[in-house]
């Protein structure tokens, strides 16, 4: 009795040992690099400029810029008050910056940095912001006024006010009319025409709450909300319809799809990301939750390089929501061991 016991208890060991190390062995990403930045306050996007290979990241009242060739701090752009996302727009020659403490849109030069216009737009706090090259229209999701505002791209005019439901988060384009984007109050995605400049949809996405960063995936037409309950919800971008949900970790508030990998990477404020393998129709596998740093929530990827980068600090002791350490802020890069 005692020998079949202790070969029960050998027999449990040893596959609890086997599944470790598939799942360690599954682990194929590491941090490549810290890329210390310049300045201190808050962070909040990224986004990368696939054509001329440089990274914007907001940083409280600047956007830095970084060589993705280098990976060095190359440029500065001050006068962005509250800054919280970059939309490139790679056709014009143009980024579109939105500046939450002002609530105004600064429109840079995408090789010089210089800027060529500041204008206002129609809601408080504009958050999200997002370049639609089918419309050539530019999107400000505005966190405190419940709303969208529509600017042409061409000329800045202020086209529409779009109301919104609720709290608006990050955002997305299918390239061909359709912009969507969370409502986080709400548990939901709003679908709006980019032709009429109105809602035509608010899909439930349930189980997911309170959902932030969102993908798209424009091929299979599935798109990915990271949610406040440690979830990530696959939502049919045709239909609406959940598909399923996918567990991440704590904190999440940004989410990357890489389309030459079929990888989602949900970036959590805990302080790990999960990657999450896209294996066939509607089959998705976690594959790690690789540990970065505490507060690293937004992130975003270079499709070509297929490397992740995450923004964040060092904070200050203590508990609860506490300052960053001055002089800590940096970039994690992202890469595979292979």
């Amino acid at each position: 009795m005692r020998k079949s016991l202790l070969l029960f208890v050998v027999m449990i060991f040893m596959t609890s040992f086997q599944i470790l190390d598939a799942q360690v062995a599954d682990s194929e990403y590491r941090i490549s690099k810290t890329i210390p930045l310049s300045g201190d306050g808050w962070w909040d996007y990224l986004s990368v400029d696939q054509v001329n290979k440089r990274l914007f990241i907001s940083h409280g009242t600047q956007v830095n810029v970084v060589d993705l060739n280098t990976l060095e701090e190359i440029a500065i752009i001050p006068e962005t008050n509250g800054v919280h996302g970059i939309a490139i727009a790679n056709d014009l020659n143009k980024a579109f910056i939105s500046c939450g403490m002002d609530s105004s849109v600064l429109i840079i030069d995408l090789k010089s940095f210089k800027p060529e216009a500041k204008i206002n737009v129609t809601g408080k706090n504009p958050d999200c912001i997002l370049y639609d090259s089918f419309s050539k229209q530019v999107f400000t999701f505005n966190g405190r006024s419940s709303n969208a505002t529509v600017i042409d791209a061409n000329t800045y005019k202020v086209l529409a006010t779009i109301p919104l439901a609720g709290k608006p988060e990050f955002s997305q384009t299918d390239g061909k009319g359709k912009i969507y984007v969370n409502i986080e109050d709400k548990s939901s995605i709003a679908v709006i025409n980019a032709k009429t400049l109105k809602v035509d949809h608010l899909w439930s996405i349930a189980p997911g709450e309170e959902p932030s960063g969102l993908a798209l995936d424009t091929e299979n037409s599935r798109l990915y909300s990271v949610c406040g309950n440690k979830k990530m919800t696959v939502t049919d971008a045709k239909n609406g319809k959940v598909i399923t949900t996918v567990p991440i970790g704590d904190g999440c508030d940004g989410v990357a799809f890489d389309p030459g990998t079929k990888r989602i990477f949900a970036s959590n404020g805990e302080g790990t990301v999960t990657i999450i393998q896209i294996e066939g129709k509607d089959k998705y596998r976690v594959l790690d939750n690789l540990k970065t740093k505490e507060g690293g929530r937004t992130i975003t990827v270079d499709k070509s390089t297929h490397h992740v980068y995450i923004s964040g600090a060092e904070y200050e002791p203590g508990t609860g929501r506490r300052p960053a350490k001055p002089g800590t802020f940096s970039v994690l890069e992202i890469a595979t061991l292979k």
